[in-house]
Order: structure tokens, then C-alpha cells, then sequence
């Protein structure tokens, strides 16, 4: 079953995301088969809001744990938190899977 990680930003760390986004890019596209979908958390105004949403299509609470760990943003201290939660594919793409 799919796993839905937020991601959460230390305050003031623009420049980390800026800095480490090709690695990120370059790290997501290396694992795009896990990834059910995947994008960075916008305001109304379409500006950051300093996190981000993956659904990773992995097995265990521990492998979703190492995915987010080994990510480039991760390991530049960027996250100033992060959730983990099982996530139901129910629908995808308007198409069902229940």
C-alpha cells in the first residue's frame, strides 16, 4: 500500500530549496517508478509555501523513511518536519482502483 509524505520547510531556507532543487529533480527522476505523485506545496498566489507532497508507491513504513531520508533536500537540512502516512489509492487519473 502507497505511502503520502508532507514535507515541511525550515523557516528562512528558500536558498536551501534553491540550491539543492536539480539534485532533488535529478534524485526524483532516478526513483520516478515509486512515484505516484509528487509536487511542491503552492499559496493561492502560486508562490512556495515551503514544503512538498510525495505518494511513493513503497511496501514498508521503513522504506518510505529511507526515500524521503536519502532525498537531496532532506540531507541539506531543508525539512524542518516531515509526516508519514499510509495512503488508499482509490482513484488515479479518474480512474478507480477500488
Amino acid at each position: 500500500m502507497p505511502f503520502l509524505i508532507e514535507t515541511f520547510d525550515k523557516p528562512d531556507h528558500a536558498n536551501v530549496r534553491a540550491r539543492e532543487r536539480a539534485a532533488h529533480l535529478a534524485y526524483l527522476a532516478k526513483h520516478e517508478p515509486l512515484l505516484l505523485a509528487c509536487g511542491a506545496k503552492l499559496n493561492d498566489d502560486g508562490s512556495t509555501a515551503g514544503g512538498g507532497i510525495y505518494i511513493v508507491d513503497l511496501d514498508t513504513r521503513e522504506e518510505t523513511e529511507r526515500f524521503i531520508a536519502e532525498d537531496p533536500f532532506s540531507l541539506a537540512g531543508l525539512f524542518e518536519r516531515v509526516s508519514i502516512v499510509r495512503w488508499r489509492k482509490a482513484y488515479v487519473d479518474g480512474v478507480s482502483y477500488l
